[in-house]
């Protein structure tokens, strides 16, 4: 069931990792079940804010598969959900870029794998996924009522990186305007870096 509202869903960031890699922690009011996305590294802050809500962690979603936004898998030990074109880069050091943080990411399996269309149940709430591609190819944006986790795909006024392997800027611009342009304009977007923004502010600039 795809939520048609974001009612009962909470919310926290924690900005993880080198690149400050916004992690969203999110979580159904009533149920206590919860999602962390984008965990680009481990933080010993959320760990105890879940434990201290006690929030029940069913999933991890990465948006896409670069190292900033997976590093963190193996050590949170949540099942992994990712796009099933960028689930390589959950092993592939060439693909998630790991270099780029001078890091290693410890490889992880994912639990399942996901295409456009798909819903990931949080208790009563739907979070629809959206491929987003062209910072990566399975770069996803994930939805929720009026809120959206665009990961690297869309930003306060501004768009991700597609000057990396993987990146296509014409493929991410038609993404943009095919996939969330369309939304209202009321819509909040919470990116993978920087500050939240609308729709409707991004329309325009």
């Amino acid at each position: 069931m795809i939520s048609k509202t974001n009612e009962g869903l909470e919310i926290r960031k924690f900005v993880v990792g080198p690149l400050c890699t916004n992690c969203y922690l999110a979580w159904e009011r009533r149920s206590r079940k919860g999602v962390l996305i984008d965990p680009g590294a481990y933080d010993p802050e959320i760990t105890g804010y879940i434990r201290g809500k006690g929030i029940e962690p069913v999933y991890i979603i990465n948006t896409h598969g670069h190292a900033d936004h997976i590093s963190g898998n193996a050590a949170f030990g949540f099942p992994v959900l990712i796009h099933e074109l960028d689930e390589p880069c959950l092993r592939d050091p060439g693909k998630n870029l790991s270099f780029f943080i001078n890091g290693d990411v410890r490889p992880v399996r994912a639990e399942r794998l996901l295409k456009d269309g798909d819903i990931v149940d949080l208790g009563e709430i739907g979070l629809e996924v959206i491929h987003t591609p062209g910072h990566t190819p399975g770069s996803i944006s994930v939805k929720c009522g009026d809120i959206l986790f665009s990961g690297d795909a869309l930003f306060f006024e501004g768009i991700g990186r597609t000057d990396i392997p993987g990146g296509d800027h014409e493929v991410l611009i038609k993404s943009i305007k095919d996939r969330l342009m369309v939304l209202p304009d009321s819509v909040r977007v919470f990116p993978g870096h920087g500050p939240e923004t609308t729709i409707g502010h991004e329309r325009l600039y």
